[in-house]
């Protein structure tokens, strides 16, 4: 531990442990509460009682923020270029493309957080506090340390407290821990010793909340100075690049470093041959554009927001665009157990006698003591009461009449009924922690017989509770004494001489749908860890029931003494982390990051934070706690797996086509650029008007429209996909030369063939390689979009081959028209035609050879 680490233990453990009288001293309280002066003077020295949630910003400067990205910013530079070289068309077109995709990124992201905001649990602002001896309800916010609160069921502790008075107080921690059973509180410290923080019986923090009974409290801390506000603090103050992100920028620098070497070669090369160092400008200049994937941030967005359209069809919220594609990337899944692998809901699943076999006396013993005791029921006893026909079985003939009550107390942990069936006899009826009930038995129930409780047997006895508590089960004795009819009273002194009838158990048991879901992230890819602040047994009996493999377990104290390189090692062979603090959680998920893996997290609690901010993707749920919610780009509905593993196959989807457009738009052009290098090193003219670049480049742009509706090869979903800058450049310059072949061979065609050999000839050279260009990059499209053979084992969607072929159609008709008359273009002879017929069949056979090449050899990108 961290030198900081012990000193908060240690200031927790002074705070359990010091008398109550020195407390309220230091408070300036007393056992009354704080007069109104003293409450007065306590705020404006703590505040109020709020949290540092994530710092709010005004939606113009989130809307301008968009604008201010690497490929944004490479887009507008080119725009500006144009604009002052005077292709004004070529500036408002870019311009208006990087406009359209931040509007419509920045529509998507403000609707759903707007709709994740509305999702937020709506819980009590009030609290009823005791001030100079009255009570009184206040706001949240005005609770400040030296307040005494009153806690009833269903009550949040509205800061860190200190028990004064309980009364069957349990408290569920969940959010904190991610322990699923409430634990017991009492204004008695039961252990001088915890091992955490949250183990102190007498201490309960900001983000639980009471479960059942009541007591009284001492607010010790508020706000940001809670653990809570701790975790709040450290969660807000962390800013993440996602993996998304990070491939995006890693693009374009890949893009901005080929420029760097095209642009000037062009308009050097055209300068010193040709003369006019402002036609080279404007070339060079159209040359840059031409390269540039001005559709690109439209696409990302449509292909994003079309992601998050059908996630939401799915009851998943999803509040930053580029979370969709990062689930699809992710290979790790971090995730609690509790309610995402359990039901989150305490259910009996035994009622076993002494030796651990069924026994239906042992559940209708413990049903009676529920029923009739007049307590505070808590999530143990609602557990058993949901077995009505029980009740039914019991109460058919009305015949128990109820004498007297032991209530339950933390010195005994027991609670105990007087019951009288038919008029006969007094029944006393116990349960409670398994060693407190051992101490008040002196038989145990055997097959009808009675057998002495010898140490021998004590030890047998043992062996069962152990066997049952290494399964993850909590465990209560069930013990009775009947006795003589009777009127007197009863009292903790009638425990004694008790007959042990045998025990149930108790479990949050995993979802139905665990299993299968976890058998399906599996099988796509994704790995799960599980990081609880749950015990390990329990974790290991929930992993071992949804066929979650378990080959290493590392509790949170055994990190403490590791480095980040030995943690990196145990963490990819290791699937549970248990007993873990919220800043272990996100240790582990950072050295994951540092072995290169994309991490999903799912949290739902106040302990989840610092783990949601630093995942590449962040999940919750719409009932967790607000700094989840705040974390969070991915908020689900349900909290399922099989919804996360029907979100990963959707980004898959997504980026699938974000990564066909890339690998058509950059291979084309840079092939299209490759050959205006070359042309104008050996032309008289330019091998195509500025002008028609950009044009070119519009149309073909305009035919991937559809790309975001084009199907997906079914393999290419069954692995993560995440990007790769190195494989997509090498597939840049293996596909994008094949089309600078074709590209010479009609520069050679419209040469020798139709005689464009000279300036005055040069529109029909252009118009010419203008057609051809158009045609065999919009038409590659069939061959580029999968892995496999084009038509036959894959089919592409309807609107993207309505889109290419109306492209096709214009490109061809084009030159005939009086529009294309204002893009310096000729109509185009027969011969023409018939060398073209021949030139695309024959490129696009050569690109399919060349693409299984590439496959076979580096696998689909």
């Amino acid at each position: 531990m961290t030198n900081l680490d012990l000193n908060k233990a240690s200031e927790i453990r002074n705070l359990a442990l010091g008398d109550l009288p020195s407390l309220y001293l230091d408070l300036n309280s007393s056992s009354q509460g704080l007069s109104l002066e003293q409450w007065q003077r306590n705020y404006q020295k703590y505040g109020k009682n709020i949290l540092a949630m994530e710092k709010r910003e005004w939606a113009i400067i989130r809307f301008l923020r968009l604008f201010f990205s690497p490929l944004s910013i490479l887009l507008i530079t080119l725009s500006l270029a144009s604009y002052f070289t005077g292709e004004s068309r070529g500036a408002v077109l870019i311009a208006l493309m990087v406009f359209l995709s931040a509007t419509l990124t920045f529509i998507q992201e403000y609707k759903s957080n707007n709709a994740a905001k509305k999702l937020k649990a709506l819980v009590s602002t009030k609290v009823l506090v005791c001030r100079a001896g009255l009570e009184v309800e206040v706001d949240l916010d005005q609770v400040v340390p030296g307040d005494i609160v009153r806690l009833t069921v269903g009550d949040l502790i509205p800061a860190d407290v200190r028990i004064i008075s309980s009364k069957d107080l349990y408290i569920n921690q969940a959010s904190l821990t991610g322990e699923s059973l409430p634990t017991e509180k009492s204004y008695i410290c039961l252990d001088s010793s915890a091992a955490s923080s949250f183990d102190w019986s007498n201490l309960a923090y900001m983000g639980s909340h009471v479960v059942s009974g009541m007591g009284d409290a001492l607010v010790l801390k508020t706000g940001n100075s809670s653990f809570f506000g701790e975790i709040a603090r450290e969660t807000t103050a962390q800013i993440k690049k996602s993996s998304f992100d990070q491939g995006i920028t890693q693009f374009t620098w890949l893009m901005i470093r080929i420029m760097v070497f095209m642009i000037p070669a062009v308009f050097l090369i055209n300068g010193f041959v040709k003369g006019s160092w402002l036609e080279a400008a404007l070339f060079a200049i159209a040359v840059g554009v031409g390269l540039a994937p001005e559709m690109l941030p439209m696409l990302v967005t449509v292909n994003l927001a079309k992601g998050a359209i059908s996630l939401s069809k799915k009851k998943v919220i999803v509040k930053r665009l580029n979370a969709v594609q990062n689930l699809g990337a992710m290979n790790i899944l971090c995730t609690d157990k509790t309610g995402t692998l359990t039901q989150n809901e305490i259910i009996l699943e035994k009622h076993i006698d002494v030796y651990g076999n069924d026994s239906a006396q042992v559940l209708e013993y413990a049903y009676l003591n529920s029923h009739y005791q007049t307590g505070l029921k808590n999530l143990m006893d609602v557990a058993i009461l949901k077995h009505v026909d029980v009740h039914e079985k019991l109460h058919d003939d009305n015949s128990y009449q109820k004498i007297d009550e032991i209530p339950f107390d933390f010195q005994r942990r027991r609670l105990s009924v007087v019951l009288r069936k038919n008029n006969q006899h007094d029944l006393l009826i116990c349960k409670g922690a398994v060693e407190e009930m051992l101490d008040c038995c002196k038989f145990a129930q055997v097959d009808d017989e009675l057998v002495p409780l010898t140490s021998q047997h004590l030890q047998d006895l043992q062996e069962v509770v152990a066997n049952l508590n290494s399964d993850g089960f909590r465990v209560i004795a069930v013990a009775v004494r009947e006795g003589v009819k009777s009127e007197r009273i009863y009292s903790p002194a009638d425990e004694a001489n008790l007959i042990l009838i045998g025990y149930i158990a108790f479990l949050d048991p995993p979802k139905e749908s665990a299993k299968q879901a976890i058998a399906a992230m599996q099988q796509c890819g994704v790995e799960i860890k599980i990081l609880t602040g749950d015990n390990e047994i329990i974790t290991r009996k929930i992993c071992h029931e949804v066929g979650l493999p378990i080959n290493q377990v590392v509790l949170g104290s055994e990190m403490e003494v590791l480095s980040d390189d030995q943690l990196a090692i145990k963490a990819s062979t290791t699937q549970i982390f248990a007993k873990m603090t919220p800043q272990q959680k996100a240790r582990v998920i950072r050295v994951l990051q540092m072995q290169g893996h994309v991490v999903g997290y799912l949290g739902d609690g106040i302990n989840d934070g610092p783990g949601l901010k630093a995942a590449d993707v962040s999940i919750s749920v719409d009932s967790a706690v607000d700094i989840a919610k705040e974390s969070a780009d991915i908020i689900l509905l349900e909290k399922s797996l099989m919804i996360l593993y029907e979100g990963a196959i959707e980004g898959r989807r997504v980026f699938g086509n974000i990564m066909k457009y890339l690998k058509m738009s950059a291979s084309s052009n840079f092939g299209n650029m490759f050959s205006m290098l070359g042309a104008s090193a050996l032309l008289p003219f330019l091998p195509m008007a500025p002008v028609q670049i950009l044009l070119n480049n519009i149309l073909y742009d305009l035919s991937q429209t559809a790309v975001p509706t084009d199907s997906i090869d079914p393999e290419y979903l069954q692995s993560p996909r995440e990007w790769n800058v190195k494989g997509l450049a090498r597939y840049i310059f293996c596909i994008g030369p094949i089309s600078s072949i074709f590209d010479y061979l009609t520069f050679g065609f419209l040469w020798f063939v139709l005689n464009a050999n000279n300036v005055a000839m040069s529109p029909l050279f252009q118009t010419g390689w203008f057609v051809e260009s158009l045609l065999s990059q919009t038409l590659v499209v069939y061959i580029i979009r999968t892995g496999k053979i084009p038509f036959k084992d894959s089919r592409p969607s309807l609107p993207l081959v309505v889109t290419t072929m109306l492209i096709c159609i214009a490109g061809v008709i084009l030159p005939y028209t009086i529009l294309g008359q204002q893009f310096q273009m000729t109509p185009l002879p027969p011969d023409y035609w018939y060398g073209l017929a021949f030139l695309l069949p024959c490129y696009l056979l050569l690109t399919q050879i060349v693409k299984m090449w590439f496959v076979k050899k580096w696998g689909v990108l």
